[in-house]
């Protein structure tokens, strides 16, 4: 198999001029001054360390610019990835975790190989939803302890156990935290209708101006509030070592599933987000190499104290809007962010744990589709289940379980659907009723004739055996018209064969007519065409109808016996 590889980047740069270099500067820095604050407060809330997420966001966007599929995609930590990174943290640890991101971006990378971009697409829009509002559940939920200020030295990552937790050190809220942390939430969230009115703030991302305001209230009213520096004992203010996390043989293997959920995250957000970015940049992005790129990164980040990245919806939109085209503004994105850490990394060290716990509840209220939830009463009770249970799966239990659940019930409710459109119908013979030779004394037909509609799978083969029930009479020829059956599969082809048999123990010879391409492909390549007889298989009704005629002797007459 030849791997293709051929990164958006190679097709910007022949035609790239002056022009396009300013505005993806313009974006570039834009974007990388809006990646601190929340690449700082994605790393706290999933239990790493703000360099952690700094780290994240410079090499992930770093590769994810410059070897994607996409044009304008920002790639780095995202909310998605909090209660999953979180809970890995709490079970196994910051190494493992980043040993868990290396094999899942290996896992990204063989996607990307294997083209299955275009797989990931098949993921019905209520598991899709469902989970994205789960998530946004999971990472509000997460937050409450750095929102109040409450005295919890570990925040269980089990729901119920999370709930018991936070309810039992209610009493610990620290008002000055609550106070600064309310401020800025509501600062933050009403921070679009403000820039409509005050011009300046157009100029800025909301989440960098509550982390400059939180923290100068902070430090000008020496506000006794929990810091990056208090913390964790603030950024270092140089580049990190370089190698590979510490693995043994027996963590590889607690690992794997963890891995599988962060590729499956990965792959499903970075190829939402980049199709978003395609309807605002008229563009079309390559599935295929942006899963490579999100597998290389996944890769590289943790080789430099990072964890899982993705494309990062918030941040690809403000790279559009800001005037980023082409690759290059990621990148200068990812160079400025560098550039922060090196200049002005002490300063973090002063940014409050309450302003950085806003910003993250504020993105969890505004990435949730909370509509959806006021609109179902307008879709269907399978589309109301499957998004009901994958949220409820996803806030309750774990993601994988609500999206590995939610893609059964999606399946099982595609086949059931499948199924009844699945039809096979007796057709009516007016004019052979005439026929003398196709009636019996009695009045009854020797002849059937049966119409098959739509697609005869495993889910609906079991239709079949309405042709066998003794209240539709015994006839001599059954004649099943495939002219509107358009799919038939292995399942299928069995319960025709077992409908052939049966017919043959009664004397009774079956005809098909109107094959169409694929069943007509399959009954040849399996044989059963040679055990029904070439001249049995007819190109229409009426010439099957005229094959019956010659295959019934006349009971002119005859006596009962001749044909009971």
């Amino acid at each position: 198999m030849k791997i293709a590889f051929h990164p958006k980047l190679l097709d910007c740069l022949p035609t790239y001029d002056r022009a396009q270099f300013g505005k993806d500067l313009a974006a570039g820095i834009t974007v990388g001054v809006l990646a601190l604050p929340l690449a700082m407060a994605f790393a706290i809330a999933s239990g790493a360390s703000p360099t952690a997420g700094i780290w994240t966001a410079i090499v992930a966007g770093f590769i994810t610019s410059a070897f994607g599929g996409s044009r304008v995609q920002i790639g780095g930590p995202t909310g998605a990835f909090i209660p999953i990174v979180y809970g890995i943290v709490a079970m196994h640890g910051f190494a493992n975790l980043m040993g868990a991101t290396i094999l899942a971006g290996i896992f990204l990378l063989a996607m990307g190989i294997a083209r299955m971009g275009q797989l990931i697409r098949f993921i019905p829009v209520t598991v899709v939803i469902g989970f994205t509002n789960g998530i946004a559940v999971v990472i509000f939920l997460a937050q409450l302890k750095d929102f109040f200020g409450l005295q919890i030295d570990n925040l269980p990552a089990e729901f119920f156990a999370r709930i018991k937790t936070l309810a039992a050190n209610a009493h610990t809220v620290d008002l000055p935290t609550l106070a600064l942390a309310t401020a800025c939430f509501v600062f933050l969230l009403s921070y679009n209708r403000l820039a409509q009115r005050f011009a300046l703030l157009r100029r800025a991302p909301g989440p960098l101006v509550v982390l400059i305001v939180g923290t100068l209230v902070a430090f000008v009213f020496d506000l006794p509030v929990e810091t990056i520096g208090s913390r964790f004992n603030g950024i270092p203010q140089e580049l990190p070592a370089f190698g590979l996390p510490s693995l043994s043989v027996h963590d590889f293997g607690k690992l794997i599933s963890p891995a599988i959920t962060i590729a499956l995250l990965g792959a499903i957000e970075s190829l939402l987000s980049a199709r978003v970015a395609d309807s605002q940049i008229d563009d079309r992005h390559d599935p295929n190499q942006e899963l490579i790129a999100q597998g290389l990164a996944n890769i590289a980040a943790p080789l430099f104290g990072g964890f899982a990245a993705t494309g990062a919806i918030a941040r690809t939109t403000t790279n559009v809007k800001t005037g980023g085209r082409t690759p290059i503004a990621g990148i200068i994105h990812a160079l400025v962010l560098l550039g922060i850490v090196l200049v002005a990394a002490p300063l973090a060290s002063y940014v409050p744990l309450a302003t950085l716990s806003a910003i993250v509840m504020v993105v969890a209220v505004n990435m949730g589709e909370w509509h959806e939830f006021l609109e179902l009463r307008r879709f269907s009770y399978n589309y109301r289940i499957i998004l009901l249970v994958t949220f409820f799966v996803t806030v309750v239990f774990d993601l994988t379980i609500a999206v590995e659940l939610g893609m059964v019930l999606a399946s099982l409710f595609f086949i059931y659907r499948m199924s009844e459109l699945t039809r096979i119908e007796r057709l009516p013979l007016a004019e052979e009723a005439e026929e003398p030779q196709f009636l019996y004394p009695d009045g009854t037909m020797r002849v059937a004739a049966w119409q098959l509609f739509g697609s005869l799978f495993f889910g609906a083969v079991n239709k079949l055996e309405e042709l066998l029930d003794p209240r539709e009479g015994h006839p001599e020829v059954v004649i099943l018209d495939m002219a509107r059956l358009i799919q038939l599969d292995t399942t299928g082809l069995e319960g025709l064969e077992n409908l052939l048999d049966k017919l043959k123990k009664r004397g009774c010879t079956l005809l098909v007519s109107g094959l169409n391409s694929q069943p007509g492909s399959l009954l040849f390549r399996s044989g059963f065409i040679d055990h029904l007889g070439d001249e049995n298989v007819c190109p229409d009704l009426s010439a099957a109808l005229q094959r019956a005629y010659v295959l019934l002797p006349s009971l002119i007459g005859g006596s009962d016996e001749d044909y009971l």
